[in-house]
């Protein structure tokens, strides 16, 4: 049997008006301001007038560590609120936007696969409506007015080598990791060493996605540190006298987007932090906003639980003072498979023994979620290729660890895929079961909070960090900071810094390279192992397939 891709789904899609789209959660025309026929951003003013009316139920989507053989989170995640709408429920779906850098990387876009996907897909995966660029606008606006400062007499005293304040970019570019800047003499300033990020690691990124408000918003950008002086004191963004621009910038970028699926289901795209590298979650103005107009909202976090649900659960949930009803673990068979030591070129034969085998990452998963107090259903995103043996082997190991599991068929059907999953979830998040509490309280030290993740959730034996870091982590706590919640920068391949390490290590070391304070977005990054802030293209790029056709349609996205 042959399957279209997902690009001619995509493309065959029958979207209605967004119009049709916003009156189906009670948006009025006048509060959707249209970017074409087929999305639209939300206004502040609807926003805000909806924020008394009851909270639906919130239903997060997460995954093992992925694996090239691909899970398929996203796609679930709409699959569901598909399939939520088809037994008639009011449902949306709330995802983030994509990076440039991976679609033109390797890990291709965010809209979903098959029959489950968000539409318009290429706009999705491309410019959308303009965030990314906001985003990074703002960022290099500060950056700007930085060297600024300094090269007009440096009145707040800046100590240039120390100014933190990195650059960013939206594009997987390697050699831009460690530059040098103003160089050329005395009229393009005081030369310095510096760097970029991608854009998705910006603190702007994060306090775009944590933010209640423009007000809010302002607040946060102000707070940000841009650099400490010579005595050790922070500057921040609002002795720069950037954080009113920066929000002008942001202003419509705050926003959330609204889209639909391919069944017109209603959707909120916004905000994309990698869980990688950052906390992983769309913006809290949309989840709390799809929370007052929807009964259900399903939501993902980024990559692996071990990242975006930690995350999720430890910063998002915290910040927004939102909480989790049901949490749905996606695993496919081929995954399974794969950490249970089969190649990936193997993966179409029956193998049950490497199922079994590899279903050791879906318990640590399993275990991990339920310490949060919240109950857990494994979505097995069905594969053609899978075996019903295969199947019924992730469904006993589930089982037997005091979860279950359901097949879902939403990337070949549509809703009609996912229906018994739907249905089982809409119970569960409806049973009152949950009892959400972070793993971690406010008033533990950074140290301990990130020993707390370390053990309990990648069950390592101890973290490295030299004096230096504990040193500059107790600083920050002298300074007010020691409230704030950590954020993990890790491979998301493994529960250890160790990509190839696959399955669920234990007795393993967590090494800290290195630590930054995002005093705006309200948490301290924690760079662990080889990860990096800033991404390269692979060897054979997908911009290398990506073109536009004879019909002037776009080829290679997917």
């Amino acid at each position: 049997m042959s399957y279209k891709s997902d690009i001619e789904i995509a493309r065959a899609a029958q979207k209605r008006p967004i119009q049709e789209i916003g009156d189906k959660l009670g948006i009025p025309g006048e509060h959707l301001l249209p970017y074409g026929h087929d999305k639209a951003k939300v206004s502040q003013a609807y926003i805000d007038g909806v924020q008394g009316n009851k909270s639906g139920k919130l239903i997060l989507v997460t995954a093992i560590n992925p694996t090239p053989a691909g899970e398929g989170k996203t796609t679930t995640t709409v699959g569901l609120g598909d399939g939520l709408n088809a037994i008639g429920k009011k449902a949306m779906v709330c995802i983030r936007e994509a990076s440039l850098g991976p679609n033109f990387g390797m890990k291709g876009g965010a809209a979903g696969g098959g029959y489950a996907q968000v539409v318009p897909m290429e706009d999705m995966n491309l410019h959308f409506t303009g965030d990314f660029h906001a985003i990074t606008s703002a960022h290099s606006l500060l950056s700007a007015m930085i060297d600024n400062h300094i090269y007009w007499g440096n009145e707040l005293d800046i100590d240039t080598r120390r100014v933190v304040w990195r650059r960013v970019v939206d594009m997987n570019d390697r050699a831009l990791r460690q530059i040098n800047v103003s160089l050329g003499g005395v009229a393009n300033g005081f030369p310095r060493e510096g760097g970029f990020d991608i854009t998705v690691a910006s603190e702007v990124m994060a306090i775009l996605c944590l933010a209640l408000n423009l007000e809010d918003l302002e607040k946060r950008l102000g707070d940000m540190i841009v650099a400490y002086r010579r005595d050790r004191s922070p500057v921040f963004a609002r002795d720069i006298k950037a954080e009113g621009a920066m929000t002008v910038l942001l202003k419509d970028a705050m926003q959330p987007n609204l889209v639909q699926t391919l069944e017109n289901n209603p959707a909120f795209v916004h905000g994309g932090p990698f869980a990688n590298i950052a906390h992983g979650c769309n913006s809290v103005t949309a989840t709390t906003t799809a929370l007052k107009i929807a009964d259900y909202v399903v939501t993902e976090a980024g990559f692996g639980a071990d990242l975006g649900a930690e995350k999720f659960m430890n910063i998002k949930c915290r910040k927004a003072g939102i909480a989790p009803d049901c949490v749905v673990l996606v695993a496919t068979v081929r995954a399974m498979k794969m950490n249970g030591g089969v190649a990936k070129a193997d993966l179409g034969a029956e193998n049950v023994d490497a199922v079994n085998a590899g279903c050791a990452n879906l318990g640590r998963h399993i275990e991990n979620i339920k310490s949060f107090g919240v109950p857990v259903i494994v979505a097995i995103n069905h594969f053609v290729t899978d075996t019903d043996a295969e199947v019924e082997a992730v469904k006993a190991y589930a089982k037997a660890q005091g979860s279950e599991a359901i097949l879902s068929q939403h990337w070949e059907f549509g809703s009609k895929g996912s229906e018994a999953l739907a249905r089982r979830v809409a119970e569960v998040a409806d049973s009152g079961k949950a009892q959400f509490s972070p793993i971690y309280p406010d008033k533990m030290s950074l140290f301990d909070k990130i020993q707390t993740i370390a053990k309990r959730i990648y069950r390592a034996d101890e973290v490295l960090a030299d004096k230096k870091i504990r040193d500059q982590l107790k600083l920050w706590e002298e300074q007010g900071y020691g409230d704030l919640p950590v954020c993990m920068a890790k491979t998301q391949y493994s529960f250890s810094t160790d990509p190839t390490l696959r399955g669920a290590p234990v007795g393993h070391s967590v090494p800290v390279r290195e630590v930054r304070l995002s005093a705006g977005a309200g948490f301290v990054v924690v760079v662990c192992g080889e990860i990096m802030t800033m991404p390269g293209l692979p060897r054979v790029p997908s911009a290398e397939n990506i073109r536009l056709n004879d019909a002037g349609e776009i080829e290679g996205l997917f």
